[in-house]
């Protein structure tokens, strides 16, 4: 996923979602029973959680009966190679099933303890964690993320000293939208990225959400160097292990390590490939590095749904979870008079159905081949999980979005696939002002390519080196940023971007201007002038 317009695919899907699910919370309210046409609505014990909608046995068993259906449409369409469906009503497991394959070219199935890249939903377990950090009195959500993160801070010395895990998490710091991103493009490691967060020039603090990585980041590692241990480590300790979930995992190397795992999966020529060089996350690790079968993935949603039971007992403290798991910032403002707002908690989206029911979500999506959700509704006992290794695609969200109108409504209420594909087709759409451009037939020569040879700095980036390489230019920047410079005009140049944020087909402009380069894709945000 690209950067710019972006905007981000999991922001663009909190937009889509506020069709259906926006502002309000409740947590583990009963539901109501359905009502017959001749009396009215039964009213909730509790008048925060009462709502119009409701969700029977019945109505799930329907929801239930058209999963298979729903995939088998959803698949047809898109040609996403697997997929994995759970379902958790009151308590109990009451579906799981895998569809299609875990990789294209062995043809081997997914099943429910085939490990999937989880992208952003890992925000959602990573909340976890910390309410079950602050259980342990190792941190609250207001602890500063400087108190235990040593030298973090931000452009602003008051925002810097200031911000606490808990504005980190609803995204709120004052950072451009996925600000860090383009460092890890580049190949800089999670200590560096954080520590240059702190030459990006903020929006207002507290008063403007902007969804990132990073910020989620800095306050895991925060809560981590609290306790001691590494991130992954501590997610293991509080969570992974004591809820059985032998399959998940924050650390790359352990996804790539288990022989049932999914394979990512990207399009090429019209066709899925097993992407060549698959998404590694462990720089954001917090954020989108987890992994996870569907086995795993419905034991920790069961224990959410039980407001914090597990097996009986008190697993993490409601007091310490309800606040992820409520509104606690504003994603948009109301498009129109009459409608809803969109909400976030901490590391959860927080909405309303349309009927009433709170809705507690997350979906992940990675261009290198992810797309996953977990959706629930609190109030009825009600989630679903889905987990699929296709390039992000809406797939997942559009089967969850359908589950749920069918759990309530008896019926789906609008074409969501048609909606979420739709969506996802312009989030992924190339970068840059030159894409479907051809290089001018008169352009103006370039001057001698040694003349543009040398190191530009930038504090934030780091430097670019252009050298003269075989007659053509080549840039770098940073560890791992890397590519060739094609002439376009006079003295501008172009480079072609791949991997996560450089969606297929998008175009950079490099231009020189005497002793500065501005290079178009990283100059998204004003940073991306460097100077010889």
């Amino acid at each position: 996923m690209r950067i710019r317009g972006r905007r981000s695919i999991i922001a663009a899907i909190g937009a889509v979602t506020a069709l259906a699910t926006l502002s309000g919370c409740s947590f583990g309210a009963p539901a109501s029973t359905s009502p017959s046409p001749s009396t009215a609505p039964t009213v909730s014990e509790d008048p925060s959680a009462d709502a119009l909608a409701t969700v029977t046995p019945d109505g799930v068993d329907a929801a239930i009966a058209d999963l298979e259906a729903s995939v088998a449409t959803a698949m047809d369409a898109t040609g996403t190679p697997g997929i994995v469906v759970g379902v958790v009503y009151r308590g109990e497991l009451l579906f799981a099933e895998g569809f299609g394959v875990r990789d294209v070219d062995s043809g081997e199935p997914v099943d429910t303890d085939t490990v999937f890249a989880l992208a952003s939903v890992s925000k959602s377990l990573s909340a976890t964690v910390v309410a079950r950090a602050i259980d342990e009195g190792l941190v609250t959500w207001d602890t500063p993320v400087s108190q235990h993160l040593e030298g973090f801070t931000l452009s602003d010395p008051y925002a810097g000293s200031h911000v606490t895990i808990a504005d980190m998490f609803a995204h709120r710091s004052g950072l451009f939208e996925h600000a860090g991103d383009e460092l890890e493009d580049i190949g800089y490691d999670r200590e560096a990225i954080l520590e240059r967060l702190r030459l990006i020039p903020l929006e207002p603090f507290r008063s403007v959400y902007h969804y990132g990585n990073f910020d989620i980041t800095a306050a895991g590692e925060s809560v981590a160097r609290a306790a001691g241990e590494e991130w992954a480590a501590l997610s293991e300790r509080l969570l992974y292990e004591p809820l059985g979930m032998a399959s998940t995992s924050s650390r790359f190397e352990d996804l790539e390590a288990r022989e049932n795992r999914a394979l990512g999966h990207v399009q090429q020529d019209g066709e899925w490939i097993v992407t060549p060089e698959p998404r590694q996350p462990d720089a954001q690790s917090p954020a989108g590095g987890a992994s996870s079968s569907l086995t795993d993935m419905t034991t920790w949603m069961t224990m959410l749904l039980a407001a914090g039971q597990h097996d009986g007992e008190t697993f993490v403290d409601p007091a310490s979870l309800l606040p992820a798991m409520s509104p606690q910032m504003v994603v948009g403002p109301p498009s129109a008079f009459g409608a809803r707002a969109s909400t976030y908690g901490y590391g959860f989206n927080v909405g309303t159905t349309v009927g009433g029911l709170v809705d507690v979500n997350h979906s992940g999506a990675f261009a290198l081949g992810a797309g996953t959700i977990v959706k629930m509704l609190p109030g009825a006992g009600l989630g679903i999980v889905v987990l699929s290794n296709a390039s992000a695609n809406g797939v997942a969200e559009a089967i969850a979005a359908r589950f749920a109108d069918i759990a309530q409504f008896g019926a789906e209420r609008r074409d969501w696939l048609a909606l979420y594909t739709s969506v996802f087709e312009r989030q992924m759409a190339p970068f840059g002002e030159l894409v479907g451009e051809d290089p001018p037939t008169d352009a103006a020569p370039a001057a001698d390519l040694a003349s543009y040879a040398g190191t530009y700095g930038n504090d934030y980036f780091g430097p670019a080196t252009v050298s003269v390489v075989g007659g053509e230019l080549e840039l770098a920047i940073g560890p791992t940023g890397r590519w060739s410079l094609e002439h376009w005009s006079g003295d501008e140049f172009v480079f072609r971007l791949t991997g996560e944020n450089g969606t297929a087909g998008s175009i950079s402009k490099a231009t020189f201007d005497g002793s500065t380069l501005v290079l178009e894709y990283f100059d998204q945000h004003g940073l991306g002038t460097f100077t010889q």
